[in-house]
């Protein structure tokens, strides 16, 4: 089991704009519906006061917000620190605008996928930040404040210790990186106990030098100019911070100084929150030493940060800063460089324990061989013809071949009319996006077009380049003059691309495509040139205050349904061994349940075998389960409200199609409230297992019968059969499983006392009745119970597992002695099939529910009765197809162990392909001389007189669909069972050799004993009886002796005698 992680108490989302507050709210709320972020957090997000406040006032301002909520659910009428003593908050900084991904750094996909992940969703960075800090970083760590930055890619080993004994004050998270890494960048200097001493941001190279380890590299905090990494804080260090939100200037942080009036203030949580706590650190060089390198700006601004840090010093310096370097770590920032982005999305191997990411992820290929090794796609719908050279990446593109991708090219938010323009030429270096944005009242989709080498902040005159050439050689190219894209108002010097009025948003009177941007790669031939002219353009800048980042959001999470849905039919049809329960509580979660259920109606609908059908019906219960919402009742219950019944009676007739309709308009009568849901998918439940029951048929394929000379009449053929234990395997034999999965089971044939536990005999005799005996329950007090079946009518209930005689009666059906459906009386038949009726008595010394395989074996022993009696033979690999094919009629379900099990003597394995039709092979294993005898003394069979009944455990497999590949025998001897539970205690024997059959030859001529039945085995027939109709029950005294009293022989037995 996985090591439990945090339940955090409040988890934090700032961002810097007020328009992305609700979209990215509902973001942290559909992830608290997968279950990703623990039972009940306060989940908030929270604009930044203000767009400079930096990466330290967002911590204090969102430190704040966390406390006044806490506050006032702890009933208090003003912020009190109080309720951070047992908090766990965790707080995510979103940071600055992202150009690759509409959505913030932290909504970037990765090519990610989790197979044991609850829910089924696309794999944000947000996503994986929340993992590694859940269930790696912050697990075992004492109640406090986490902050973690959002734009940077950071994986831990699952083994990662922090110690947290005794700690105290604020821990900083450091991986390891190159000298060469950190000068760009920023390193702890820390002593030999772990406090650190210093941070040095971009520092000389011989400065960084003095922090390298004996490997050469250098303890890296996850960190950017302004932008957070990982930083812990004790719940008494966060309470001082709390504590200077009123200070002047450090309220001008928070949103409470912003409604105050005051003038807004930058703050950085690391060279200024957390480098004031460095013991190396002193005061004059904090407060005044180190203004410029955080970019203070005016002297205006100096001063009051000056007196900020004044504050900081006074309330934090005496807290004690360590440092935890974890060595396996692997952190990649995520720059503004196209190229960086890129390779992070495809080549990132910097640590063995980096994400796992794949070539492809959530999408549909309709032909993956095209797709070269380097790439990258996510979330996507590539069809037809699509190759995608290495080094490129898509996301959230839904194209149409033919294409070609060429190489370093990203890709995203693409829709299929774009794959016209596309495909007009090819591709090579270039960002391609398709962005969400609306104007005013009106959402519309823009295009951008940029250069994989392109520097956004570079001036057009120095090493500023578009589409990877020189500006200069980009306006000979195209015609576009420098006055177009930036006005006179634009100082020469502030010219970059990020300002660049290049994008068209609107034209007068046509759409616009992408088309209006590809030109850019050709010349100023064309209406390219023209039409760009004409239209409403804007710069990068001005698109990111126009983004709609909810549109984009839902757009993202359409496409993901849409390729969900391919997945949906490319398993079930295609038979693939994935559990589909992941994707179907996203979809309901997240508001696309009739998507699926419509999907799911088709699958059904054209399905060629009963099998992928009764999957698909399965997976809408299951939609209709989480649409419960955990609420309603129990899944399991009946399934025969009339209401369903003419869709039932489709599906019984075979007719799949027109079924699976009739259940869809039923079942939108049945959405309304929770008890509906529930019940309707105990219905879906029921129609499933009428088509389970028609894939199970498809064992009747391989019943072979053949015809021989019956017995006289008045003559009894004896069947008598061992109990079975199965060492490995259980439950791979059940449908559905057996048929989708295969199943693989190891039994063994046992003998009880000495004896052989289950038997049957058969006997034809004159009257054209049938005479049926079961007798059972020998442990507590024998129960006989004898029907006499004079007319069909008398059958009717074979199909009732609880009905008197029910498996006799089915017996009697499935070995084709009596037809139900035919016009002939049930005497006539008789007479005509046999030339009287039959006589048949069944037995078991095992309590029902042993769990030892009773009533499986029991109907292969009245099978073969029933066949040898008739005048017919089958082997045993017939009688166990014919089970199976029982086991349906009577509508108990059930696999294949037990018959194997009980018809098989000796210790064999029984195997079924995941195919259908359903064949099942059975393999005997040989054992070592002495094997036997040394596993007969260690094998004590003890009940405790608590039963379970297969059908009604059944009835909870189907909606798994995932096989157990071990489960101990319900009969083995366990450890712990209370003395008080035991009833009886059974040596068991292992039986390797069947009995031999006796020949017709050797019969018993008319009145002489059974061989194998003792004379007080014949008496079935007790005073005391009482007759209901045509059927007469019997009770037989506790204690006496009954007809399942066997000899003790080994395997399987079939003789026959004269009564």
């Amino acid at each position: 089991m996985a090591p439990r992680g945090v339940e955090w108490t409040v988890i934090v989302l700032t961002c810097q704009h007020k328009d992305s507050v609700c979209a990215f709210q509902k973001e942290l709320e559909i992830r608290w519906r997968r279950g990703a972020l623990g039972p009940h957090p306060l989940l908030l997000t929270v604009e930044d006061p203000a767009a400079c406040v930096g990466s330290g006032g967002a911590t204090l301002n969102a430190l704040l917000v966390a406390a006044e909520h806490l506050s006032a659910r702890a009933g208090c009428t003003v912020v009190t620190a109080d309720v951070l003593r047992e908090a766990r908050i965790l707080i995510l900084h979103m940071g600055r605008d992202f150009p690759f991904d509409d959505c913030s750094r932290a909504f970037t996909c990765l090519p990610v996928e989790d197979p044991d992940a609850p829910a089924e969703a696309l794999t944000c960075n947000l996503d994986s930040l929340l993992g590694t800090m859940t269930q790696q970083l912050c697990r075992g760590s004492p109640p406090g404040v986490w902050v973690c930055s959002t734009d940077m890619l950071l994986t831990v080993p699952l083994a990662a210790e922090i110690h947290w004994e005794g700690f105290q004050g604020a821990k900083v998270i450091s991986v390891p990186g190159s000298v060469s890494y950190a000068r760009n960048h920023g390193v702890y200097l820390a002593n030999q106990q772990g406090f650190v001493r210093d941070i040095i941001y971009q520092g000389p190279e011989a400065r960084i030098q003095e922090c390298a380890g004996p490997d050469g590299k250098v303890p890296l905090p996850a960190l950017w100019f302004q932008v957070c990494g990982v930083v812990f804080f004790s719940s008494e260090t966060a309470e001082q911070l709390l504590a200077t939100h009123v200070i002047p200037p450090l309220d001008a942080c928070t949103y409470l100084g912003l409604d105050s009036g005051a003038q807004t203030i930058q703050l950085s949580l690391f060279f200024d929150i957390v480098l004031c706590m460095a013991d190396g650190v002193t005061e004059e060089d904090f407060v005044t030493g180190r203004i410029r390198e955080v970019g203070s700006g005016h002297a205006k601004g100096a001063a009051a940060l000056r007196s900020a840090r004044s504050v900081l010093w006074k309330a934090l310096h005496a807290i004690p800063l360590s440092m935890v370097c974890i060595p396996d770590g692997c952190y990649d920032y995520m720059t503004m460089a196209a190229s960086d982005h890129i390779h992070n999305l495809t080549l990132r191997t910097s640590s063995a324990n980096a994400l796992p990411f794949l070539k492809v992820a959530h999408s549909h290929i309709a032909q993956p061989q095209l797709l070269e090794d380097g790439c990258s796609v996510t979330n996507s719908l590539l069809e037809g013809a699509v190759r995608v050279e290495p080094g490129s990446v898509l996301q959230h593109c839904h194209l149409q071949g033919p294409l070609q991708i060429g190489s370093g090219c990203l890709l995203t938010g693409l829709d299929v009319s774009s794959s016209p323009a596309l495909q007009r030429c090819r591709l090579h270096d270039v960002v391609l996006q398709g962005h969400a944005i609306r104007l005013r009242d009106m959402l519309r989709q823009v295009f951008t077009l940029t250069g994989r080498h392109d520097d956004w902040q570079s001036p057009p005159g120095e090493a500023g380049t578009y589409l990877n050439v020189p500006w200069a050689e980009f306006f000979h190219r195209t015609g576009i003059r420098e006055g177009d894209i930036w006005g006179s108002e634009v100082p020469r010097r502030s010219r970059c691309l990020l300002n660049a009025r290049l994008f068209p948003v609107l034209h007068a009177a046509e759409p616009l495509g992408v088309q209006d941007v590809l030109w850019f790669l050709g010349s100023q031939e064309g209406e390219g040139l023209g039409r760009w002219r004409a239209s409403w353009r804007m710069s990068w800048e001005q698109l990111l205050m126009c983004l709609d980042q909810e549109a984009e959001l839902a757009s993202r999470r359409a496409l993901f349904f849409r390729q969900a849905q391919g997945k949906l039919r490319r398993v079930l049809l295609e038979h693939r061994d994935c559990s589909l329960l992941p994707l179907i509580r996203t979809a309901v979660s997240e508001g696309y349940q009739e998507a699926v259920l419509s999907t799911l109606d088709q699958v059904a609908s054209v399905a060629a075998d009963p099998g992928v059908a009764a999957r698909a019906l399965a997976c809408i219960a299951d939609v209709l389960g989480c649409m419960a919402k955990g609420d309603g009742g129990l899944r399991s219950g009946p399934a025969a409200n009339r209401e369903w019944a003419p869709a039932f009676q489709q599906l019984e007739r075979g007719d799949i199609a027109e079924g699976v309709k009739a259940l869809a308009t039923e079942r939108r009568k049945w959405l309304g409230r929770p008890a509906l849901l529930v019940r309707a998918a105990r219905h879906y439940e029921g129609a499933e297992q009428i088509l389970i029951r028609q894939a199970v048929m498809s064992a009747c394929r391989f019943i072979n019968v053949g015809r021989e000379e019956p017995p006289p009449v008045g003559h009894w053929v004896l069947v008598e059969c061992p109990a079975r234990i199965d060492v490995s395997g259980g439950w791979s034999d059940t449908p559905p499983i057996t048929y989708e999965h295969g199943g693989a089971v190891v039994d063994i044939a046992i003998l009880v006392d000495g004896r052989r536990p289950i038997g049957a005999r058969a006997r034809r005799i004159a009257e054209p009745e049938l005479r049926l005996v079961s007798a059972s329950g020998a442990l507590e007090g024998e129960v006989v119970l004898e029907l006499v079946c004079q007319d069909l009518e008398d059958l009717q209930d074979y199909c009732q597992p609880h009905a008197p005689g029910a498996l006799l009666k089915a017996a009697f059906i499935c070995t084709q002695i009596v037809t139900l459906a035919s016009q002939k009386p049930l005497q006539a038949q008789l007479l005509e099939c046999s030339g009287g009726g039959f006589e048949v008595h069944s037995w078991s010394s095992l309590p029902h529910g042993s769990g030892l395989g009773t009533s499986s074996i029991l109907a292969g022993a009245v099978m073969a009765a029933l066949y040898r009696a008739a005048g017919k033979s089958a082997n045993a690999e017939s009688l166990i197809h014919a089970v199976l094919h029982l086991e349906q009629v009577l509508t108990t379900g059930g696999g294949w162990q037990d018959q194997v099990g009980g018809l098989v003597p000796g210790i064999k394995i029984g195997r079924s392909k995941a195919l259908l039709p359903l064949k099942v092979e059975v393999e005997q294993i040989p054992v070592p001389e002495g094997f036997p005898q040394t596993l007969n003394q260690h094998l004590l069979l003890i009940y405790t007189g608590k039963t379970r009944l297969a059908r009604n455990l059944l009835q909870k497999q189907p909606g798994r669909r995932i096989p157990m590949l071990w489960r101990p025998a319900h009969s083995a001897r366990r450890t712990g069972v209370s003395p008080k539970l035991l009833r009886i205690e059974a040596r068991l024997q292992i039986i390797l050799t069947h009995h031999l059959t006796i020949p017709l030859s050797n019969w018993a001529p008319h009145g002489a004993p059974c061989p194998t039945l003792p004379a007080s085995g014949a008496q079935l027939q007790q005073p005391g009886s009482r007759r209901q109709g045509n059927s007469r029950i019997w009770a037989q005294p506790t204690g006496q002796p009954g007809a399942h009293q066997q000899e003790q022989s080994a395997g399987l037995s079939d003789s026959s005698s004269h009564h």
